[in-house]
């Protein structure tokens, strides 16, 4: 049996008259798409619009809340308690989920985004109440965090349904944290390499560091940045490159 794996983007983040990626474009390579819902980037109209798009190409959607923080695209930790954290996600959770409902569509998953994604991947007590707000909000939902994260293990601790990730546009350190992007390595931008890397990573469970050390890391689904300039390219080559070495690109299943 061939191997399987899902890819996902994160869509929808323009905001107002500000547009950010090209989502038309990128969709039908991407088989998940995380929707901004409103905190860090994305509107109203963003989120109905991005939804239609997903509906034309028949793509699982979920919704993508972050710190409330349009300045700094919400990539700029803040400190906020567990209780404002669960009540910051429970909000824009229910914010995607109006629109899908409205659309007859239904909504597969919650992400986090940013900052809150990368603090809730190593502080249980963030990670907690995020897991919590999905759970309340609607326990069929699947909660997408860093591969090993805290996130994950808060996610099956509450009986959620998770799914590990892994990004294949940025680096990674020695202990399996993202790179920070205030370094100037921490975004790959390489076609070939990010392919590459697609392969190796789903094939064999590993990826290489930015330092050279080889992490064991299962994954489920595999995220390529809407927001980056070269997204289109990095997505169409990943598929291209999947499909030559048999691997099946499909949704994550509840």
């Amino acid at each position: 049996m061939n191997p399987k794996i899902d890819l996902n983007c994160d869509l929808g983040e323009g905001f107002g008259v500000y547009a950010l990626g090209d989502d038309a474009v990128i969709m039908p390579y991407v088989t998940s798409v995380n929707i901004a819902a409103g905190f860090h980037a994305g509107d109203p109209s963003t989120i109905r619009e991005t939804l239609e798009l997903a509906s034309k190409y028949k793509i699982n959607v979920g919704a993508h809340p972050g710190f409330p923080d349009l300045v700094g695209f919400g990539r700029r930790n803040m400190s906020m308690s567990p209780q404002e954290v669960y009540d910051t996600v429970l909000y824009q959770i229910g914010a995607v989920y109006g629109f899908t409902r409205a659309a007859g569509m239904d909504l597969f998953h919650v992400k986090p985004h940013g900052a809150l994604y990368n603090m809730a991947a190593k502080d249980r007590l963030l990670a907690d109440a995020i897991a919590l707000a999905v759970h309340r909000f609607d326990w069929n939902l699947i909660l997408v965090g860093l591969a090993g994260s805290e996130l994950i293990h808060a996610g099956q601790a509450i009986g959620l349904r998770t799914a590990a990730e892994g990004f294949l546009d940025r680096n990674y350190e020695a202990d399996g944290s993202l790179t920070p992007r205030s370094n100037p390595q921490a975004v790959i931008h390489d076609s070939e390499m990010v392919a590459t890397r697609a392969v190796g990573w789903i094939r064999d469970g590993v990826v290489i560091a930015r330092a050279g050390e080889r992490l064991t890391s299962e994954i489920d689904t595999l995220c390529i940045h809407g927001d980056s300039p070269n997204a289109f390219r990095l997505c169409s080559r990943v598929r291209e490159f999947l499909a030559d070495h048999s691997i099946e690109v499909e949704p994550l299943k509840r």
